[in-house]
């Protein structure tokens, strides 16, 4: 689509980002969880549970698979979308990196299909379920890098110095 997009580290909260659109690490119901789920829920408003629950009754009636995205309002949030995607929970029994890289490739493929120029993503799977800070980072940079994209920066929003540190090794 267009030259590599710039890969930027910021260490904070990723409901404070000026950008098109931030992901949401959702779980599969769509109707807000823990974690980055929550605070975009919270901040946001009740526009985007709203608009998910029209999705739930179409379409996702069974709720969003895993390593998939979709698109709502953004609501109160200084983005004009939120990407929902639905991480893997990690198994040592199984490899599940292809699902984790599907939620960076399908959410900028939702970004390109909604224009977005600026997207942040959290660190996808690495809280509650379960996903080893160090090889997150790694799916998550190599699954950017790979990806043919029209977005122009693409921004890792991390909530503490693990999460950056891990994700700067993976950029290096």
């Amino acid at each position: 689509m267009s030259a590599q997009p710039s890969l930027v580290l910021v260490r904070g909260d990723i409901t404070e980002q000026h950008v098109d659109a931030l992901v949401n690490a959702a779980n599969s119901s769509l109707l807000g969880g823990g974690g980055v789920d929550g605070a975009i829920h919270r901040k946001g408003g009740p526009a985007i549970l709203e608009e998910c629950r029209a999705l739930r009754a179409g379409h996702y009636g069974g709720g969003l698979k895993t390593g998939s995205a979709v698109a709502t309002t953004a609501g109160r949030l200084d983005a004009r979308w939120v990407i929902h995607t639905v991480g893997p929970v990690w198994s040592r029994e199984e490899d599940r990196s292809e699902q984790l890289a599907s939620c960076y490739r399908e959410s900028l493929r939702v970004a390109d299909e909604l224009g977005a120029r600026t997207v942040a993503f959290p660190a996808i799977s690495t809280g509650v379920y379960g996903w080893p800070l160090d090889d997150g980072a790694r799916v998550a940079v190599e699954a950017v890098r790979a990806a043919d994209t029209g977005v122009e920066e693409i921004r890792f929003v991390l909530f503490d110095e693990a999460a950056y540190a891990a994700f700067e090794a993976a950029l290096s």
